[in-house]
């Protein structure tokens, strides 16, 4: 079976994915403990296996511990220098790409895959790796900075996308303006005037400079009475109060779509 995509550049970091990895055993934990085989697959997890490892242990942690991972690279010598950190059946590397190399996992998590793509291709890869999932799977496809400390991401079924989260660590977040920077492929290029996603990063980032005064309790405090802003404007998010406390929003991926 031929590899579909290309190398990318594989940069990557230890706990750079930690916010995406909470998440999908939050969001899709049900999903994994009631599979028959609860295969996961780190698609294009880079230079080092690193991100498969902690994805790896954070699943067997919070999920279920026989949950199984993948890591697939393109380059055979990315996945000739993680055969160390293998630990089969539970954690292991094999070359492969949107196809998942013949693969039928339950979630495919790609970050900062499709961003080295151009965004005319990202529609196709998105519905090539959705046709492998296994029955009700699901592909969380995003994009981090290096430390990982700003992160966007969309997650996708059979049926096509459902949301897209912002994610940050409000510890250092200036102002939701700077997420704007991190959104996906299909996003990126869609963050102008006109465009839904232009106002959503507007309406977070309004929310945060009116909720200014409750900065003295904490970023936390700050960020939850932004989200709640942005749910009162009539937004439709999908989470609570619960994931905002992490730095989270989760919106319907109707509010957002590409005009």
């Amino acid at each position: 079976m031929r590899a579909e995509g290309f190398v990318t550049r594989g940069t990557t970091n230890p706990n750079r994915l930690r916010r995406v990895d909470h998440w999908i055993a939050d969001r899709y934990g049900d999903l994994l403990r009631d599979a028959a085989d609860p295969l996961v697959v780190d698609l294009g997890y880079g230079a080092t296996p690193v991100t498969a490892v902690e994805l790896r242990a954070r699943l067997a942690r919070r999920v279920r511990p026989d949950a199984r991972v993948t890591g697939l690279e393109i380059d055979p010598a990315r996945v000739a220098a993680a055969q160390p950190a293998a630990d089969p059946p539970w954690l292991e590397f094999r070359r492969g790409g949107f196809e998942l190399a013949g693969l039928r996992p339950v979630v495919v998590r790609a970050f900062n895959v499709l961003r080295q793509y151009p965004e005319a291709e990202v529609a196709a890869a998105w519905g090539l790796i959705v046709s492998r999932l296994a029955p009700g799977g699901v592909l969380v496809e995003g994009t981090c900075d290096e430390p990982g400390r700003l992160a966007a991401w969309i997650a996708l079924d059979a049926a096509g996308p459902r949301t897209l989260t912002l994610a940050a660590r409000l510890a250092n977040l200036d102002t939701p303006a700077t997420l704007a920077e991190r959104l996906p492929k299909a996003l990126i290029h869609r963050n102008v005037p006109g465009e839904p996603v232009h106002a959503l990063i507007r309406a977070l980032d309004d929310g945060w400079r009116d909720a200014a005064p409750f900065a003295v309790f904490g970023p936390r405090q700050r960020w939850m009475r932004a989200v709640r802003a942005v749910r009162d404007a009539g937004w439709p998010v999908r989470d609570g109060p619960r994931r905002w406390r992490l730095g989270e929003l989760t919106i319907g991926w109707e509010s957002v779509a590409a005009g």
